[in-house]
């Protein structure tokens, strides 16, 4: 049976929802808990967004962190219809740091998320962990299960009863009773705006799938009444919201009620007119950032991109910065993000997905966080063009660009936390490319371009502030060209850019453009971490995120962790598949010092190093279970170095170490391995371990030489 038919225009409208989510959010944080006589007194009309934190990034936000977790529960379930709340709630495990990060962690019995993660944590299954038998009703009928539901219509495209029962299962994880109608009303909105573009219509839609007896239908109700007997005046509107349904009338820190009604008010009296519909959602107050971004995204897939004014496109530049233990999916682009939906709506209507670069220009006025700079030269514009004839890219343009003067178009590959306009949402960043892989790009210059242009490859390495790049290449004007370059090893290094580095070797190129098509790296690590060049960061280190413990530098160069549980910090891509990791481990109190491979998440990877009773041990993570599947003996002693190995390839897993006690190595082959994931470092149970750098090589180039 088809679930799930794919209009023409998915992958826009896909991408205009998501869009509209992320501008809601950004457009509503700064008013997040101001009421409607604040806002009105204090700032008035609102049109556009409030400059907070100028010269910072947006932070990240929980209205778009927690949906880029769960919609990852689709996808490692391989994206089937029958999706459980108990999938779901693993993705709440594997991908969250324990208590922080991601969420508002305000304790238990306070925050819903938080009381929710304790009990999945404590292993009370879902959907009880989310129950109102559980938790109570004050708890469980709080916003979240409106505000992070989107998602699922915007995977389930003219199938509202589909989305909102996959909202349904997501949301009961944490939330039950209202706050389940919530995420069943909201996702059925965004399914459904793929074809009707009438908010009413929408609405009706929406309270067709939630019970009619049920306080989330009656105030739904009330708003559109009330919009009914006066269509003019949305902020009477307010007044009788406020007046009947008010914060005051329901308990918790952030009830539900409310703040639908808010979300409702807004989609009838703005028409279907985008910019009005987030304004008159902004300027209500209550929890802006969330009824904003849930507007934003019923209107995104409604209108479509012509129906987004670029005035709230510009500023954002497609950059989406989201809060997880895996540090590579916390810098995402909008493109990506509507990549990966896209791919899971069709797996929902069993279609394949053609593979696409990681930076492609494909979605009308896309930036994918791209930025131009010109050295004896001036960038006067960077925009998406079709000027190259046979697709789009992202043109820069440039006004004499004089002998020796470059031109560089590049991406961020890595942020400090210092750049964000605040982190009470804990995001810790991985670099995104590293040393030893290899960058393809596709770039044209126009055919009146001088035929002395030279094109590179390039990285920057924030660390030591010095630029990489590849050897220059001659382009031809009016032809694509393909740039491929190898990062060398660069020891210490921390990649913060990757881009094309455009130079003039002749005259002045008096009026011109680059355009680049696309961008895409691959291939195994091959680079050392230093710790003498890391700086305490987020909460761990720069470079690595953290699942649990305290993790620290101490004695200038060694990288300490300790603490109850399973304490362990990531670093590296989720998509690496063979490799070799060599730290070196000092074990200091414990039991259990051990490096991790293939790292998928709290849940999912393979640990080696110091186990008990003078051993070497190797162990698989699978759930909350970890087994020791190997082991050897080693007669190690605390205080004293080691040089641990493990080696990922294909379904093999390798582990030697040595030392003054010796050494000691073991293989053991699993049948059912991990086929990739990140690295970490782990110290267990009461252990406290230090570690004084870290090697990352291919396997092949280890068996070669």
């Amino acid at each position: 049976m088809t679930l799930v038919t794919i209009p023409p225009d998915y992958d826009e409208r896909v991408y205009a929802g998501w869009l509209g989510k992320c501008i809601g959010v950004r457009f509503g944080a700064p008013l997040e808990g101001w009421t409607y006589d604040d806002i009105n007194r204090n700032l008035g009309a609102i049109d556009g967004y409030l400059n907070e934190a100028p010269g910072k990034l947006f932070k990240p936000d929980d209205d778009t962190a927690l949906p880029m977790i769960l919609i990852r529960a689709l996808e490692d379930s391989g994206a089937g219809a029958d999706l459980s709340a108990r999938q779901i709630a693993e993705a709440w495990l594997n991908y969250l740091g324990d208590q922080q990060g991601t969420l508002w962690w305000g304790g238990y019995g306070v925050s819903t998320e938080h009381t929710a993660y304790l009990n999945l944590a404590s292993g009370i299954p879902a959907p009880r962990s989310g129950s109102i038998a559980q938790n109570g009703a004050a708890l469980a009928e709080q916003i979240g299960g409106q505000i992070f539901s989107d998602i699922w219509g915007l995977v389930a495209p003219g199938n509202p009863a589909l989305a909102a029962d996959l909202a349904e299962r997501a949301s009961s994880v944490s939330h039950d009773g209202n706050g389940i109608y919530g995420g069943r009303f909201i996702a059925a909105l965004v399914s459904a705006a793929f074809a009707e573009s009438d908010p009413l219509r929408l609405i009706d839609t929406g309270l067709s799938l939630i019970p009619a007896d049920s306080e989330y239908a009656r105030v739904v109700r009330a708003m559109v009444d009330f919009y009914h007997q006066q269509p003019d005046d949305w902020r009477a509107c307010y007044a009788h919201l406020e007046a009947h349904f008010g914060y005051d009338r329901y308990p918790g820190e952030v009830h539900i009620i409310p703040n639908a009604g808010v979300v409702v008010m807004a989609l009838a009296y703005g028409g279907g007119d985008f910019s009005r519909t987030i304004q008159i959602a902004n300027m209500a107050g209550w929890d802006t950032d969330c009824n904003v971004g849930n507007a934003g995204a019923i209107l995104g897939v409604a209108v479509g991109l012509d129906g987004i004014a670029w005035r709230w496109r510009e500023p954002v530049n497609d950059l989406l910065i989201a809060a997880s233990v895996i540090g590579t999916r916390n810098i995402l682009t909008i493109p990506q993000c509507a990549d990966l939906f896209c791919r899971l709506g069709r797996a929902l209507a069993g279609e394949d997905t053609p593979p696409r670069p990681r930076y492609h220009f494909r979605y009308r006025g896309s930036t994918c966080n791209f930025q131009a700079e010109g050295a004896r030269g001036r960038v006067i514009e960077i925009r998406q063009s079709n000027a190259a004839g046979d697709s789009s890219g992202l043109q820069a343009s440039v006004r004499k660009l004089n002998k020796k003067g470059e031109l560089r178009l590049f991406t961020r590959t890595y942020y400090r936390p210092a750049e964000l306009s605040s982190n009470y949402y804990g995001a810790t960043f991985t670099p995104l490319i590293v040393p030893g892989q290899t960058v393809t790009a596709e770039v044209f210059v126009p055919p009146d371009a001088p035929p002395t242009l030279r094109a590179s490859l390039y990285v920057h390495d924030d660390h030591s502030g010095q630029p990489h790049q590849s050897i220059g290449q001659a382009l031809a004007p009016g032809q694509w060209r393909t740039l491929t370059w190898t990062i060398p090893r660069l020891d210490g290094a921390c990649l913060s850019q990757v881009g094309v580095i455009v130079r003039n070797l002749g005259e002045t190129w008096e009026t011109g453009a680059l355009t680049l098509r696309s961008l895409d790296w691959a291939g195994p690590p091959d680079y050392l971490i230093d710790f003498a060049r890391e700086r305490a960061e987020g909460s761990a280190i720069s470079q690595w995120t953290k699942l649990r413990g305290y993790w620290r530098l101490e004695d200038g160069a060694r990288y300490h962790g300790s603490g109850p549980g399973l304490c362990e910090t990531y670093t590296g891509d989720i998509a690496w598949r063979d490799y070799r990791l060599e730290a070196g481990v000092i074990p200091l109190i414990g039991d259990y010092h051990n490096v991790n491979v293939r790292v998928q998440g709290a849940l999912r990877s393979y640990a080696g190093g110091l186990g008990p009773d003078g051993t070497l041990a190797l162990y698989r993570k699978t759930g909350q279970q970890v087994e020791r599947v190997a082991a050897a003996p080693f007669p190690w002693r605390h205080g004293e170095r080691y040089t641990v190995r493990l080696t990922a390839h294909g379904d093999r897993l390798a582990l030697e170490a040595a030392g003054e006690a010796g050494h000691a190595a073991l293989e053991w082959v699993d049948p059912a391995p991990y086929r990739h994931g990140q690295i970490g470092l782990s110290t267990w149970h009461g252990s406290h371990t230090a570690y004084d750098g870290v090697r990352l090589s291919p396997v092949t180039a280890q068996r070669g030489g």
